[in-house]
């Protein structure tokens, strides 16, 4: 039986007109005479959407290979080298969307790609417990990070940075969803390759495809982010025309001052395999002086616009571009991409104290939704439904005796109120790894706090005791031995314990206050995110559960 879907990349295109002629004046029409592109006409009822079909074959008269073979051992060989390359554009309700087939996405010009297309389906779709590969950017350091899980695991274990990094290509599998390959009960893995192109099982029947491509777009535009993977957006464009002229002021004057670090090399991401693929970097400067090198060298393209007149640095690095050929003789045949060279510019730029960067010609503002988005997570953090009851703070009750109360709440909590560990860097210093441990193996760590301070030390016991659990045998050993002798030989721990759940407890000030996202000390807040977010990397989900006060007066019973 054919299958009804084929593994295909699918991108979504921005400044075409969605028609037949729209679609065909949008491509670079010179890239196609080289390759003398076919446009075929065939069953154009076919589709119930307007669509464009071309067609080409990449043939190299002679392997890049073969002279050097002759040179090292003699053998005079001519072998020829064939690809394909095809590409369908079609028009669904308004949108123009473009799939490549075998070599077919070169013939996309870079500046069409909706450039956070693939992200913004995968960021609402991707299982957050099923993602199988990340790769993030780190803002200003020129610095790329890949992870690979190929069973899969949640998002947190990738230890993003939010703020910090962004993420350019996800892989995992689909929650459900209404797509042609879901609708036969398989399961559906998606791939975003550089936060635009969405590879993942596309129909193949008109209908289906078309049905497909429709049901991308709801997701896009209705639904909102799963939660688990929202910091995905949390990086946006700068869009505001006067901050877009100054920082482009701010940068034309940076490309006439010496280098300092403001500006770097930045590799497109959708280039990384092209370019460890290279054997020469052709750069065009301003649309002439062609230079031929192994690798791209940024001093030598700095130096070469910081001669230009100021108030033309930037125009003249517009007109400039990239090409990369795998081998040094740079035939036609050997170019593996051409790109122009301002997606290969990163640059850090401030203003006053807003600070900013340019990466794949995009302006980004960093930290600009920090703030909102810390107090997002505290939300979430707070008002998630707890998993361990706390019992009310009797006024005037000291903390081990609340701790005590607590363990009376539930068959099998162990109270290890100061039943401490050693600790292995240094001797005679001492750990506490919870307040209490419920049957479930849930570490409960308490507080009463009138300022930051306490809480902030909180927050660092809980990381520490999960970080002395996960590294160090003796300290799982001591606490095996704790919890058995103050459960009175009850529960034994496995030798191996590390926690997968850690509770925070606290009661704010004296309990006149309901712990909420308002209440929280603010330097709290940004202690609790970050800690949250250390924990949730290693494995261990965090919950914040608030304390009331009693409102009696009447001593608790022992």
């Amino acid at each position: 039986m054919a299958p009804s879907t084929s593994l295909r990349t699918l991108y979504r295109l921005v400044d075409v007109v969605p028609n037949r002629d729209g679609m065909r004046a949008a491509l670079d029409h010179e890239q196609l005479a080289s390759l003398d592109a076919e446009f075929h006409d065939a069953h154009h009822e076919r589709l119930p959407v307007p669509w464009l079909f071309l067609s080409a074959g990449i043939e190299k008269e002679k392997a890049a290979w073969c002279d050097e073979i002759a040179r090292t051992t003699g053998c005079d060989v001519s072998e020829r080298v064939r690809r394909t390359a095809a590409l369908l554009m079609l028009a669904v309700d308004g949108e123009v969307y473009a799939i490549g087939y075998d070599q077919g996405y070169r013939l996309i010009p870079d500046r069409l790609k909706d450039r956070r297309f693939g992200l913004r389906y995968a960021a609402r779709q991707v299982d957050p417990l099923q993602v199988r590969g990340l790769i993030a950017h780190t803002m200003g350091e020129a610095r790329t990070d890949i992870a690979l899980v190929p069973g899969g695991t949640s998002v947190t274990r990738f230890g993003v940075r939010e703020h910090q990094q962004f993420v350019t290509s996800l892989r995992g599998v689909l929650q459900s969803n209404g797509l042609t390959r879901a609708k036969s009960g398989r399961g559906v893995t998606v791939s975003v390759e550089e936060g635009a192109g969405l590879r993942l099982p596309l129909g193949i029947e008109p209908a289906d495809l078309v049905a497909d491509i429709r049901e991308i777009a709801r997701v896009c535009r209705d639904d909102s982010p799963d939660p688990a993977l929202e910091f995905v957006e949390h990086i946006t464009p700068v869009k505001d025309t006067a901050t877009l002229a100054l920082l482009e002021q701010e940068l034309e004057a940076a490309l006439g001052d010496p280098a300092d670090g403001r500006i770097t090399l930045g590799v497109p991401g959708d280039h990384w395999t092209y370019y460890q693929a290279a054997g020469a970097v052709q750069l065009r400067i301003d649309g002439c002086g062609v230079t031929m090198g192994d690798a791209f060298e940024l001093d030598h393209v700095l130096g070469r616009l910081r001669t230009r007149p100021a108030g033309g640095r930037l125009a003249a690095l517009r007109r400039s571009n990239v090409t990369l050929y795998r081998h040094r003789r740079a035939a036609h045949e050997d170019r593996l991409v051409a790109t122009p060279l301002l997606r290969w510019i990163e640059a850090g730029i401030s203003l006053g104290e807003r600070r900013f960067l340019l990466m794949d010609c995009e302006w980004y503002e960093i930290g600009a939704r920090y703030l909102a988005a810390i107090k997002d997570t505290v939300t979430r953090l707070i008002n998630r439904p707890p998993s361990v009851e706390l019992p009310a703070w009797e006024p005037g009750e000291k903390e081990d005796l609340y701790n005590e109360s607590v363990a009376r709440m539930g068959d099998g909590y162990v109270c290890l109120d100061r039943k401490n560990v050693g600790n292995p860097l240094k001797a005679g210093n001492e750990v506490e790894i919870c307040d209490v441990l419920t049957l479930d193996n849930t570490l409960v760590l308490v507080k009463r706090a009138h300022r930051s301070g306490p809480l902030s030390h909180l927050f660092s016991q809980g990381l520490v005791a999960v970080q002395m659990l996960k590294e160090s045998a003796e300290v799982r050993a001591q606490f095996a031995r704790k919890v058995f002798e103050q459960s009175r030989g009850r529960r034994i721990m496995p030798l191996d314990f590390v926690p997968r759940r850690l509770v925070f407890g606290i009661l704010l000030k004296d309990g006149t206050e309901e712990l909420t996202p308002e209440t929280l000390f603010p330097f709290s807040q940004v202690t609790l995110v970050e800690t949250a977010k250390t924990l949730r990397s290693w494995g261990v989900e965090v919950e914040v559960v608030g304390i009331r006060a009693a409102p009696s007066q009447t001593p608790r019973a022992a």
